[in-house]
């Protein structure tokens, strides 16, 4: 009953964490755009020097006219609309289900004892000292003298992201490596959106309602967090959604994939911005972000697909051996893969899991007989040769046992 309960949870903070990010992120790259197509005034010959340029659109059948202040109007208006919820409910909902998946399971989530054999206190402590200390230090940083230089500070935080990937995939299990990292991103996001964004915001409100002029200080800061913020949307989408494909966190070089699509996806982003300014030019030089971008995702496509795995060292140790024939002590014949399939698969993938933590097999999956496992063996070889499966080798798989199936899934396809 309680997995039952602890399932019905995850989906709902889930639910909640996706509609709340849509409108989050929606609303950042909306703002993003709306301030990089700001022109002059068309009407009153743009005589007043306090409206730094306006946008006109049309949706939704009607006509919009949207006008930017430099600092502030000179009576602010009766009604002021505010965007900070979607941040806030976003994180939370977003560590609710980091709490509810990778910590309160993180025998089966968090950790892999064949990256680092840690207790689930310790694990824990752990993930949360990083979640922490990478605001304290990120903070520190924009606010030092390097933060009046974005391109240093820019080079700084990225080897420092970088090496903050690295280290938490060879602290935890490549699942909840990922997710960590996307949950540090996240967590720098809404941070600067509750110590920097919105009290720069309410310094402008307060200011004009006492009547004194604006320091534009604040504004500026918020500024700077707010382009970080646009800059780590993609990667941590991906993060989002990385758990569904185990060829991106299975392999030895996780850390490495997690870096090239974070750089992808920066790359991306920042072509988008560009090219939304005023001043961008459609020369071949004006897409350079977005090139580096495209080509960095294909070369981790080639670095993940399987013909390059049997050709290099990026293939995990299991694979290498099943690939090259390696001796194995236990046969690959059906009978053995069913005993195998029995232990070490069925615990889970069954139509009423018996390991504990699970209320339904994971994806809808039952592997009760060969020819279910047959239905699915590109799948079933994804996920031994990544090492995803069994999930945090919850059913103490062997090497030999999985060389043992991957050789017959081989016979299988005919390979």
């Amino acid at each position: 009953m309680t997995t039952y309960l602890l399932d019905w949870a995850g989906l709902l903070v889930r639910w909640l964490h996706v509609i709340a990010g849509i409108a989050w992120i929606g609303a950042s790259f909306y703002f993003v755009w709306l301030d990089n197509h700001l022109r002059p005034l068309l009407e009153d010959g743009g005589g007043d020097p306090r409206i730094a340029g306006e946008v006109w659109a049309v949706h939704g059948g009607g006509f919009y006219r949207s006008q930017k202040y430099r600092l502030a109007p000179a009576v602010l208006p009766p009604t002021l609309h505010w965007f900070y919820w979607e941040a806030y409910t976003t994180w939370l909902s977003g560590f609710g289900l980091l709490t509810l998946l990778y910590f309160f399971r993180a025998e089966a989530y968090l950790i892999d004892p064949a990256v680092l054999p840690l207790t689930k206190p310790e694990a824990v402590s752990v993930a949360l000292g990083m979640l922490a200390a990478s605001w304290l230090v990120y903070d520190g940083l924009c606010r030092s003298p390097l933060g009046r230089r974005p391109l240093g500070l820019a080079s700084v935080l990225a080897i420092l992201i970088a090496a903050e990937a690295w280290g938490l995939c060879h602290l935890f299990s490549g699942r909840g490596a990922f997710m960590l990292f996307g949950s540090t991103l996240g967590t720098l996001m809404v941070a600067n959106v509750l110590f920097v964004i919105i009290p720069g915001q309410r310094e402008l409100v307060h200011a004009k309602q006492a009547g004194r002029e604006p320091d534009p200080a604040p504004g500026l800061r918020g500024k700077q967090r707010s382009v970080h913020n646009t800059y780590f949307t993609l990667p941590v989408v991906f993060v989002m959604i990385s758990n569904h494909y185990a060829m991106t966190y299975g392999g030895r070089f996780n850390w490495l994939v997690l870096i090239a699509m974070s750089l992808a996806g920066a790359c991306i982003r920042a072509w988008f911005v560009a090219r939304h300014k005023p001043s961008y030019s459609r020369g071949l030089g004006s897409a350079a972000p977005a090139l580096a971008g495209v080509f960095t995702l294909l070369g981790v496509m080639v670095l993940l697909s399987p013909w390059f795995a049997e050709r290099s060292a990026l293939a995990t140790k299991e694979s290498t051996a099943a690939d090259l024939g390696a001796t194995a002590a236990v046969p690959a014949d059906g009978e053995h893969v069913q005993h195998i399939i029995e232990q070490r698969c069925v615990p889970c993938h069954a139509a009423s899991p018996r390991q504990p933590g699970f209320n339904a097999p994971p994806n809808g999956l039952v592997f009760d007989t060969l020819d279910k496992v047959s239905a699915h063996l590109p799948e079933v070889r994804q996920q031994l040769m990544a090492g995803a499966m069994p999930l945090g080798n919850l059913t103490h798989m062997t090497d030999a046992e999985r060389s043992a199936v991957l050789r017959w899934i081989n016979r299988e396809e005919g390979t």
